[in-house]
């Protein structure tokens, strides 16, 4: 009698594994540990907007956002588990995915979504929310809102300039 339970107990082991086996998937291959300073899987947020519904305009804007994002958070491609971009409805002329797909995020799992339309609030935005495996703490992880997008965070603290564009770069350690 009692090998048959142990016979069941080891057909459902494979079965308990199932778990962890997608965290380390979900974690590109590495090891997701506790927040004591070892990898975890953290979220940054960020927005800009569009002059036009163009494909180029969609395309330059989202390179800048994702580019301001890598290196305010000193990431490599590697780094990154995934990215959700989002479009206002008045945006239909590219997705905004294909710009980090050109600067080289072909292993990135990414994903295009159009956002509710809300009347009255900001058009013409692209937003982005970037899982990344990081040791970095969640109030370290730097959260950018690029051209009209700044508005959308009226409460983040610790607005800088970036090197490269001097584009305001929003450090939230709020909620997103």
């Amino acid at each position: 009698m009692s090998g048959g339970r142990f016979r069941t107990i080891g057909s459902l082991l494979p079965f308990a594994l199932v778990p962890l086996l997608l965290v380390k998937i979900m974690a590109g291959g590495r090891s997701v540990k506790a927040a004591d300073g070892n990898t975890v899987l953290r979220g940054i947020r960020g927005a800009t907007t569009v002059t036009e519904d163009t494909a180029s305009a969609i395309l330059e804007a989202t390179e800048d956002l994702v580019r301001e994002i890598v290196a305010a958070n000193g990431l490599r491609s590697q780094d990154v588990a995934s990215a959700l971009f989002t479009v206002t409805p008045d945006l239909h002329a590219e997705f905004p995915a294909a710009a980090a797909r050109r600067m080289g995020w072909t292993m990135v799992p990414l994903l295009n979504f159009t956002e509710i339309g809300v009347p009255g609030r900001l058009e013409r935005c692209v937003r982005v929310l970037v899982h990344v495996n990081t040791a970095h703490t969640q109030d370290e992880m730097v959260h950018v809102y690029l051209r009209e997008a700044v508005s959308l965070r009226p409460d983040l603290a610790g607005m800088r300039p970036t090197s490269h564009t001097q584009q305001p770069v929003a450090r939230s350690t709020t909620p997103q």
